[in-house]
């Protein structure tokens, strides 16, 4: 084979790899993402199953995304899914009460009702125990955006195959679904801690986000996010599709009569 036939294998198999993602562009990135969202599950089943370097892998992968907090994640193995702090007025067993009988908090916090340094630390490094079970490796706001990103990005892909288009998400709408419910959550919730503390204001409301709305906010911001993009991406790769294809065609890859899919074995 000479060297302008081997570069020219190259450019094409170069050219019908770019094709198939174009194609498939959506449902490649619903699983990466979605692989994504698993990992943080797999960390307390590792720990849970004294696969202690898995664990620690995953639980330092994802720890420059995520506050990791006991308080706002999940939890598998224990006797509950999850562990709100006590102003959160949840049905469910409070962080405090729980903390109160685990050595680590009692070791490095002086008191677990106030969000403080000492707090915020040993909430991060405790991954469970034996009662409470074992952490995942983000919290639950960040598990509901990334399941519903994964998820709106293969419900776009469902929509493609099946010959449907997907209207552009108007920008209000975006605010009002996606950055509206997370904002309000979660900034009061922050502004109800320390350093803020309610700004001293007698009316604010000390408040702390549920398991609940944790969850709803953030498959919202989720879906608005996958949904904004989503329509936009889909327009480039069709353009690429339609620049690839004519390349292709006149190369002599594809005929005129058939634009077929083309698949990984193709590639190969």
């Amino acid at each position: 084979m000479t060297e302008q036939s081997t570069r020219r294998s190259v450019v094409v198999w170069l050219n019908k790899a770019v094709l198939w993602f174009a194609r498939r562009w959506a449902l490649v990135v619903g699983l990466v993402i979605g692989i994504y969202a698993a990992g943080p599950w797999v960390a307390p089943l590792a720990q849970r199953a004294g696969a202690t370097g898995i664990a620690d892998a995953l639980y330092t992968v994802y720890s420059p995304v995520c506050h990791q907090f006991t308080f706002r994640s999940w939890f598998i193995g224990g006797e509950q899914a999850a562990y709100p702090r006590e102003r959160a007025n949840s049905p469910l067993g409070s962080f405090e009460s729980y903390a109160d009988d685990e050595a680590f908090f009692l070791e490095n916090v002086d008191d677990l009702s106030v969000l403080d340094g000492d707090l915020t630390i040993a909430a991060r490094l405790f991954r469970g125990s034996e009662t409470m079970g074992y952490k995942t490796a983000i919290c639950q706001r960040d598990i509901a955006i990334y399941t519903a990103l994964g998820l709106t990005a293969i419900g776009f892909a469902v929509a493609n195959r099946a010959g449907l288009k997907v209207p552009y998400l108007p920008f209000w709408a975006y605010i009002l679904i996606a950055l509206g419910p997370i904002g309000l959550d979660g900034f009061s919730q922050l502004f109800a801690n320390p350093p803020f503390n309610g700004f001293g204001l007698p009316f604010y409301p000390i408040r702390e986000s549920t398991p609940f709305l944790r969850t709803l906010t953030g498959a919202l911001f989720g879906l608005g996010n996958g949904w904004l993009a989503f329509p936009y991406i889909e327009d480039s790769m069709r353009e690429t599709q339609e620049l690839v294809e004519q390349k292709l065609f006149k190369a002599g890859i594809l005929s005129e009569e058939q634009l077929r899919v083309i698949t990984p074995q193709d590639i190969a």
